[in-house]
């Protein structure tokens, strides 16, 4: 999702961009002028049909554009297997003014770089990087202690959101869809993995909702939603929870929303909580990884430790049940997103791509 929305903004700032990837991005579906995307085949002979050679495949790929378009810069996004197959295609492309931007997004630093079996190898891949950017200065720390990365190596470029869609005031409500008049929107999305701990927003919501009417819109699915359902249930709250699955455009639901809930044990940066602040919605959430840069605490939402249900509800409550204090929140919210707008993040890119090119 970063990748497509910097590659659509810097398309509008007048560069060509080409998406190298497998299948084309969801939020890739109408046509931008100056872009272009290139699909990666993988072959289907019977010696791969157990393991598809995709890092290899991906690597002619970017070697066959690059070649093709005279591309400069190639900006992988994530160390492996996309920084490992952008140093291979460079290798074969062996052209001096060819750079290879890496961007490290959390997983492939805290969990698949520290696997035994990729670590080398993404250690290897973030090394050979012409240029690194963390998404976050808790992900840049992360990286210098853990892969040894010299200090002015790597940039902490944070994610964006484009302040002109997500805002509360350019969306119809969907409110009457979700709630009865007077009921407060309580809203979390996520891919519903162990690590998003969808099942605290359900026990905080079951809290909060016995103080203040209100309803639970779950945006997202995954391998915790039966998980999920199931303590909706035995909380008694089924009936004021609202599974909506996965939706490509959430900015018109995260409008209507009084409350976000992110309860993760681990955020390198979290941007669903920056897109909920960008539309004025306190956000409620963890004080993990990159969240505190993010979420200033006790001005636009409250930050708990992580498995602090009762802290979490204790917050909600007294924002839902406020509305002076509410509002100071939404204000403060909007005022602290401007700070990852698209017209503040995508040129530091630009200058990042530059120094790198100047070296």
């Amino acid at each position: 999702m970063v990748a497509t929305e910097l590659g659509k903004e810097l398309a509008r700032r007048g560069h060509e961009v080409h998406f190298i990837t497998y299948a084309q991005p969801f939020r890739l579906s109408s046509f931008i002028e100056n872009v272009y995307y290139h699909e990666v085949e993988i072959p289907s002979y019977p010696l791969f049909e157990s393991h598809p050679p995709y890092t290899l495949a991906l690597t002619v790929a970017i070697q066959n554009a690059a070649v093709k378009h005279d591309l400069q810069i190639l900006h992988a996004h994530y160390a492996f297997p996309h920084a490992t197959s952008a140093w291979l295609a460079k290798q074969m492309i062996a052209r001096e003014d060819f750079r290879v931007v890496t961007t490290l997004h959390g997983t492939d630093i805290t969990l698949i770089g520290q696997d035994p079996s990729y670590r080398s190898i993404t250690e290897f891949s973030i090394q050979r990087s012409d240029g690194l950017t963390a998404v976050s200065e808790y992900l840049r720390a992360e990286t210098i202690e853990k892969f040894g990365v010299a200090e002015d190596r790597i940039r902490a470029i944070p994610n964006f959101v484009d302040l002109r869609l997500y805002r509360r005031d350019t969306h119809p409500c969907h409110r009457s869809k979700f709630s009865e008049t007077g009921e407060k929107i309580v809203m979390h999305i996520s891919n519903f993995r162990p690590v998003k701990r969808v099942e605290d927003v359900v026990r905080v919501f079951s809290r909060v909702q016995r103080r203040v009417r209100s309803r639970l819109v779950l945006i997202g699915d995954g391998p915790d939603r039966g998980r999920v359902e199931e303590i909706a249930r035995e909380e008694g709250i089924a009936d004021r929870v609202i599974f909506l699955g996965k939706q490509e455009s959430v900015a018109e639901l995260l409008a209507c929303a009084d409350l976000f809930v992110l309860p993760s044990s681990h955020e390198s940066f979290g941007l669903v909580a920056l897109e909920a602040m960008a539309c004025g919605v306190p956000v409620v959430a963890t004080r993990v990884g990159g969240v505190p840069e993010v979420v200033p605490d006790g001005v636009a939402g409250h930050l708990a430790p992580v498995g602090d249900v009762d802290a979490m509800a204790d917050a909600a409550i007294a924002l839902l049940s406020d509305p002076a204090r509410w509002a100071a929140a939404s204000d403060a919210a909007r005022d602290a997103a401007e700070r990852y707008s698209v017209d503040r993040v995508v040129p530091e890119y630009e200058r990042y791509y530059e120094e790198v090119m100047a070296r």
